[in-house]
């Protein structure tokens, strides 16, 4: 899949930014110029075709993986790791705030939504506000009435692209690490725990997980790696016997009681690796097995 979204026919576009203030985050629009909005189809363009240019279309984003910039991904517009950015590219009616950009040092991101009246189609780029909630330090100076003068009033940066891009089924991704200081995705991940541990024991009737998902609320890596297994049903058609032999081989403790498998304290990281396929075992020297620990990995097709 990728953006379709017709990008340049929008017929309206908004600028908003997201704000963290005493009582919590909110979202406000904030009125901009039509040279502005000029620039804001330019990014989202931008966002897009670099995204394509990575690959035409997205991969799957897994929350265990450690990403570079830029990729191509996505996630279901409906899933848990989405919902910050499915609230705001839902919401209707969201405040006008002129003050928004009085303290930049509240803004967590910028956006801006572009829609097409016939259809109500809608596309929604946020960025997280790094370079443009920086007012620059050093004097600016420009020429006005054939003299430079120094620019008093604060001044914002626009970057060149976007970390993301909403349509109503999916959040297409540039930049990983945008996306989950966005979408609060540890925050996300850790709601998501029970629900997820809920998903997996389906497919793993033969585990205890009571210990896995009391590590994981409390522990954002652990959490990530519940969520990939659940979401790529990495659980699903797993062997118990095959299990415990991976489990033995890569030194992750495990003990079958009553026909159930409990894993010990110490190393639930270990068992949900050897799910999660980031644990695994090679003999190429006869008799000398030796055991590995994926940071990254890519299925071979």
């Amino acid at each position: 899949m990728k953006v379709t979204f017709d990008i340049n026919g929008a017929d309206l576009v908004e600028f908003g930014v997201g704000m963290d203030e005493e009582n919590g985050e909110r979202f406000a629009m904030v009125p901009v110029h039509a040279t502005v909005q000029a620039v804001l189809k330019q990014m989202a363009i931008a966002t897009r075709d670099e995204m394509h240019a990575v690959r035409a279309n997205a991969n799957a984003y897994e929350p265990s993986e450690k990403y570079a910039s830029p990729e191509h991904l996505l996630v279901p517009l409906a899933d848990d790791m989405a919902f910050r950015f499915r609230d705001l590219h839902q919401a209707n009616n969201l405040d006008v705030d002129t003050d928004a950009l009085t303290d930049p040092s509240k803004i967590f991101c910028y956006f801006a939504r572009f829609l097409h009246k016939k259809g109500r189609r809608r596309l929604t780029a946020v960025r997280r506000a790094t370079a443009f909630k920086g007012i620059l330090k050093s004097p600016l100076i420009r020429l006005l009435d054939d003299a430079l003068r120094i620019v008093e009033e604060q001044t914002f940066k626009l970057d060149q692209n976007f970390d993301v891009l909403v349509d109503e089924e999916c959040v297409y991704i540039l930049r990983p690490a945008g996306f989950e200081f966005v979408g609060q995705l540890d925050a996300a991940i850790a709601k998501a725990v029970p629900g997820n541990v809920q998903s997996v024991k389906v497919d793993l009737p033969f585990v205890d997980f009571t210990e896995v998902q009391a590590y994981a609320i409390s522990h954002p890596r652990a959490a990530r790696y519940l969520a990939s297994i659940r979401s790529q049903k990495l659980a699903k058609n797993v062997d118990k016997g095959f299990l415990k032999k991976l489990c033995k081989s890569t030194k992750v403790v495990v003990q079958d009681v009553g026909g159930k498998l409990v894993i010990d304290s110490g190393s639930i990281m270990g068992f949900l690796g050897v799910l999660d396929r980031r644990l695994y075992e090679v003999e190429l020297v006869k008799g000398s097995p030796e055991p590995f620990r994926a940071s990254s990995r890519d299925r071979i097709k």
